[in-house]
């Protein structure tokens, strides 16, 4: 009897540290697709400028009507997020995450090429406000290892409440201002922290490419409000 009982508890512990392991290497393979993809948005964005690219779709996209900009964006995020979560080809899923970061990366001109003309030196000062709040927000959840589950509800409210201001904004054209902007730096910190938490308690192993679109879609949502917040300061 005391032999099976070791027996048991043995197996208990090889298969805990078996499943820790996995674990592990799910959030190591999560992070390094997201600093991938971080990379890649980056690089694009250089080239766009690099090439004078950017111009052409900053002057194409400001002159279409921004509700058929905003509408294509959402629809395209989440074919490509449905595409990653649901594929079981690891190819399609890398498809659906480079399909986003190129369409993120194209949204982003505008904004960009605005605090660019007006405000030199202000992106890489969003960039890094960006990260650093992405890094303390990463270590809060990775050294309490709490279930920030709670925030989904929040996160889909205040998202639904977001996009209704933003509708009314480029319907009756009123500006969001910078109240505004700074809930939305809020909501973008409690998506990373929620995203977190799933990597570290919820997300399935093998869908570390998924778990990387919805980290970067939060850190690019951050990075996009930040950025607003220091042009508004220089205007």
């Amino acid at each position: 009897m005391a032999f099976k009982e070791i027996q048991s508890s043995v197996g208990e512990q090889i298969f805990a540290t078996t499943n820790e392991n996995t674990r592990e290497k799910f959030i190591v393979r999560t992070y390094n697709h997201l600093f991938g993809s971080i990379l890649a948005f980056t690089g694009l964005e250089i080239l766009f400028f690099k090439t004078g690219l950017a111009q052409y779709i900053a002057s194409a996209l400001l002159s279409v009507n921004w509700f058929i900009v905003l509408g294509g964006f959402v629809v395209t995020s989440w074919i490509a997020s449905r595409a990653a979560h649901t594929s079981k080809k690891l190819s399609s899923q890398y498809l659906a995450l480079g399909f986003y970061v190129l369409v993120e990366s194209i949204i982003f001109v505008p904004l960009l090429y605005i605090a660019n003309h007006y405000a030199p030196g202000i992106i890489s000062s969003a960039a890094l406000v960006t990260l650093l709040g992405f890094g303390g927000l990463t270590f809060i959840a990775l050294w309490t290892r709490k279930d920030f589950s709670f925030l989904g509800g929040l996160l889909k409210w205040g998202g639904i409440v977001a996009l209704l201001f933003i509708g009314g904004s480029l319907l009756f054209g009123f500006n969001l201002g910078t109240y505004f902007s700074v809930g939305m730096v809020g909501l973008a910190g409690a998506a990373i922290l929620y995203d977190t938490s799933k990597i570290l308690h919820h997300f399935p192993e093998d869908r570390y490419v998924a778990a990387a679109l919805e980290l970067f879609a939060s850190v690019a949502l951050m990075f996009w409000y930040v950025l607003r917040l220091f042009l508004g300061s220089r205007r």
